[in-house]
């Protein structure tokens, strides 16, 4: 309801202005916000502050003639009776003010459309791809994957949810030196359980889990005697160590609750074949060059600091070469957008795969990749140790069984992507308000509970036609609930998922704030108890939906 109020407002604005002053030249595009004072009204628009140098006169005059020509504007639109008043405020703001009806039909529209409501089709169907988590097969998932899963997974929900057709994808990169490095490390230990005495590889993979590895391995393949084991390939070892991995990884992540479109292995996906291709394209356009015995490609033409290598002199590929495969492979399968999300080690790399995009003869705006920022986890206060060859880390495993599914995905999804993440292992096991994801689990919970006892009373909510709401708490609870379409349009526009989470939290503590001030069920009122049951089973709705988008779970008790 609010969404589409802005909208019809938007329009209205721009069309009065237009036709009131379109002698002065041409006007800055109208922009309305949700001002984050309250007293100020349910839209607000700068559009006088950004056309003080058209007009030449201060602000303040600019808004009054402004507003004049749109409350005129107005009168020929349905939105007469939805904007209640408009006024100007310092230095040159103009605030609308929702009619009492407006904002009761927030109500009728949540109850109508139910798990339905916030949706839209801002996406219009295009189709896009969101590609993440994608951990080389070389160990159980980190914390670093897990916050990575979880936005991704979020973010695809989300734009799904506003009209977009939005696949995930997990790229496996099954070949390369990280991976003989695993395959050694496998064979090592492997030759420790049967008795050997031999020289870990320098930097090879370490922890528990290679040793795990190794036994199930041993056991598989009935091999008891280390002469059994010199006459098996390393390349036996890499692929198994792969398998397994992989099996972690999606075991994980199925319980996680992310679950993936695409599975595309290098292996296949940009193989060799693949890569050869690419080069050609690449190729035919003038921009690879040999060097000291290296294939360059040109990829300064493009915006990025230097040329780079694809093909080392040895004749083996650099990381570049398959990810340019890959990445056409993207395109040819018809995404309008890509959305890469990676950790932060990776922001070097942004300017040389955008290059290599302009180069695929694609818009180098189509590809965006989004930097998700580390998390530590803190254990009774103190930060616990990550090393992934080391084997010292906490991985995704141990998070869901120390704090469960629910806790880790809301926790995970706390800060902007943007921000350095602490994960707080005793607060996310709290049942307390103290601890943010039981706190909105909580409010669903009660008020499914009080909605159930109403009907043992034979007070049943009303569906439309409010006219009872008069206390500050309930209208401020409608109004933060009709702000979650456009608040679902705004996490699809910044490709983050924080604003949900915290709007999540902000509706909690407004629905508690209302209820403890005011009776919801009242048998002498039945009339006010009717549309309050409607109100808080509305925010009930808004709830669930926005912790189904960000794969949380709305229990009915707590």
């Amino acid at each position: 309801m609010l969404s589409i109020i802005k909208e019809e407002l938007n329009r209205s604005i721009t069309l009065s202005l237009k036709n009131a002053f379109s002698s002065e030249g041409k006007l800055p595009p109208v922009e309305l916000e949700m001002p984050a004072d309250k007293n100020h009204g349910e839209f607000a628009t700068n559009i006088a502050l950004k056309s003080a140098k058209i007009f030449r006169q201060p602000p303040m005059q600019i808004a009054e003639k402004f507003s004049e020509a749109i409350r005129q504007g107005l009168k020929k639109t349905s939105l007469q009776e939805k904007i209640e008043k408009i006024e100007v405020e310092k230095p040159g703001f103009i605030n609308f003010y929702l009619s009492s009806k407006a904002v009761y039909g927030i109500l009728s529209d949540v109850l109508r459309q139910k798990d339905d409501f916030g949706r839209s089709d801002f996406g219009r169907k295009k189709k896009v791809q969101i590609e993440f988590v994608s951990a080389n097969p070389t160990g159980p998932l980190s914390v670093a994957h897990a916050r990575q899963a979880a936005v991704g997974d979020a973010l695809a929900n989300i734009l799904n949810f506003i009209g977009y057709k939005a696949d995930r994808e997990y790229y496996v990169n099954d070949e390369g030196n990280q991976i003989n490095l695993l395959g050694k490390s496998l064979q090592s230990r492997a030759l420790e359980i049967l008795g050997q005495r031999v020289a870990f590889p320098e930097n090879g993979y370490q922890g528990q889990y290679i040793i795990d590895m190794a036994k199930a391995y041993l056991k598989k393949k009935k091999i008891t005697e280390y002469r059994q084991l010199q006459k098996i390939a390393l390349d036996e070892f890499c692929e198994y160590g792969v398998s397994y991995l992989m099996d972690v990884i999606k075991k994980d992540l199925d319980d996680f609750g992310v679950h993936f479109d695409a599975w595309s292995y290098q292996s296949k996906i940009s193989n060799e074949k693949q890569i050869q291709k690419a080069l050609r394209d690449l190729g035919k356009k003038g921009l690879l060059y040999e060097k000291d015995g290296a294939l360059w490609f040109q990829s300064t033409q493009y915006g990025d600091d230097k040329d780079r290598v694809l093909k080392k002199s040895d004749g083996t590929y650099t990381y570049l070469a398959p990810d340019i495969a890959y990445h056409k492979n993207k395109y040819k399968r018809g995404y309008k957008a890509i959305y890469n999300i990676w950790g932060p080690d990776h922001h070097g790399y942004i300017p040389r795969i955008k290059a290599s995009v302009k180069a695929l003869g694609q818009d180098a705006l189509s590809l965006q990749v989004l930097i998700v920022q580390l998390a530590t986890i803190y254990r009774n206060g103190k930060p616990v140790s990550m090393s992934t060859r080391r084997g010292e880390y906490i991985s995704l495993r141990e998070v869901m069984e120390e704090v469960g599914v629910d806790a880790a995905r809301f926790f995970f999804l706390m800060r902007s992507i943007k921000a350095h993440l602490d994960f707080d292992l005793e607060l996310a096991k709290k049942e307390t308000p103290e601890n943010p994801v039981y706190y909105i689990q909580y409010a669903h919970a009660r008020i499914h509970s009080i909605v159930e006892k109403a009907k043992d009373a034979k007070i049943f909510m009303k569906k439309d036609k409010f006219e009872l709401f008069k206390e500050e708490e309930e209208m401020d609870l409608i109004k933060k609930i009709g702000a979650f379409p456009s608040l679902l349009v705004h996490c699809g526009r910044q490709m983050d998922v924080f604003a949900l989470v915290s709007y999540l939290m902000d509706l909690a503590a407004c629905f508690h704030k209302f209820y403890d001030r005011h009776r919801v069920v009242d048998e002498k009122n039945p009339s006010l108890s009717s549309e309050r049951l409607a109100l808080i089973d509305a925010a009930r709705i808004v709830i669930a939906n926005g912790l189904r988008l960000i794969g949380v779970s709305s229990p009915q008790t707590m």
